[in-house]
């Protein structure tokens, strides 16, 4: 190395200032680091264009863009949509209604009443829901109470959805006291029980 130092204070050779050309002069040949840029380039280009053919290849071998539509005409839907969708068709709006008050039956006529009352059935063509409670007692509350449940249920099913409560006393075997009884006799009831 030469001696020389550079105004910096740096040792080593000094750096070269790069000179345009000449007018009308042969630019020079590139050098390396711009052989690099240029075929980094040149590759990165080209493998886009594969890239993008291999997309349109892939696409048009599914048979172009994938839709939800089948070709049949059906189309994929929610589960509650579907099962909204055959309710409607099958008329099955005031049962599927009706069932769901059954479900929802503490909350409409309170726990304490739910408790001792449970709805059995409801007929659609009379528009009669059938309640059976576990005590006479309760059957009598019941029975008073039936107007305003009736209402209550009508609020919530919609009007005149239900006409009447029916309400069944307490059911079971019947009770066989004593050696003696009455024909017919179903026994003391749960009068007493």
């Amino acid at each position: 190395m030469s001696g020389e130092a550079d105004p910096a204070g740096r040792r080593g050779p000094a750096p070269v200032p790069r000179q345009s050309p000449p007018p009308g002069a042969q630019p020079s040949a590139p050098s390396g680091v711009d052989l690099a840029r240029v075929a980094l380039r040149a590759a990165k280009e080209a493998a886009q264009a594969r890239g993008q053919a291999a997309r349109a290849q892939r696409r048009t071998r599914r048979g172009g863009w994938r839709s939800a539509v089948r070709t049949d005409g059906r189309e994929p839907m929610a589960l509650s949509a579907a099962i909204n969708r055959l309710i409607t068709e099958r008329g099955w709006e005031t049962p599927v209604a009706v069932g769901g008050v059954m479900g929802r039956w503490p909350q409409i006529v309170g726990e304490n009443l739910a408790k001792h009352c449970v709805p059995q059935r409801y007929d659609e063509d009379e528009r009669v829901l059938t309640v059976q409670c576990d005590s006479t007692a309760w059957a009598t509350q019941l029975r008073v109470l039936a107007p305003s449940l009736v209402a209550r249920l009508n609020e919530a099913l919609g009007h005149g959805t239900v006409r009447l409560i029916r309400v069944l006393n307490p059911g079971g075997a019947p009770r066989r006291h004593g050696p003696l009884r009455a024909p017919g006799s179903t026994g003391p009831g749960d009068t007493y029980g």
